[in-house]
């Protein structure tokens, strides 16, 4: 069970990672999350008003059933094989975080003075953060998922500026916009 419950090391999971992808390759499959939207709203009929969701949606049953899967993978996981850790964190960070006011880091799995409190500016965070995913997801043609791991896997150059991209992003949302919102 130790196994199960603990966390598994990169030269297990990358390998199954490689292996699963390998597999999609060869049935001439693609892997990204943010597909299932466009899915999702053609098969619930969005094809007959919008151009962009008119296709095949019966062709993707298999990605919508990985993400229930993942969904449910997650679920159990969390609840249900887990006593509910909380990662380790670098005790610098740690220290930098509760400068910004993030009492529960080390202590919760995820920042309950953001998630947890719905006062205005988390409400804002939240619903501005959701646009710019959702926007940078359809700009860039797909998900972090999508391009990180199907992309590079295939060797695709938009996938490589794409991530690219998300790595400069994430850079200058952690050590410029970070400090400034909080």
């Amino acid at each position: 069970m130790e196994a199960i419950y603990g966390t598994w090391p990169w030269y297990v999971g990358g390998p199954l990672v490689a292996l699963i992808m390998l597999a999609l390759i060869k049935l001439g499959k693609t892997f990204g999350f943010s597909s299932n939207f466009r899915t999702l709203c053609s098969a619930l009929g969005a094809g007959k008003s919008c151009d962009f969701f008119d296709f095949d949606w019966k062709a993707q049953r298999w990605n919508l059933l990985f993400l229930l899967g993942t969904v449910f993978g997650g679920a159990l996981a969390a609840y249900g094989l887990s006593d509910h850790q909380v990662p380790p964190i670098a005790e610098n960070t740690i220290g930098i975080l509760k400068s910004y006011g993030f009492d529960s880091v080390g202590k919760a799995y995820l920042p309950t003075e953001l998630f947890f409190e719905m006062d205005l500016k988390n409400v804002l965070l939240l619903l501005i953060g959701g646009i710019f995913v959702g926007f940078g997801t359809r700009y860039a043609g797909g998900c972090t998922s999508g391009h990180a791991i199907t992309g590079l896997s295939e060797l695709q150059w938009p996938s490589l500026v794409a991530v690219i991209g998300f790595f400069i992003g994430g850079l200058l949302m952690v050590h410029v916009f970070f400090p400034l919102i909080f």
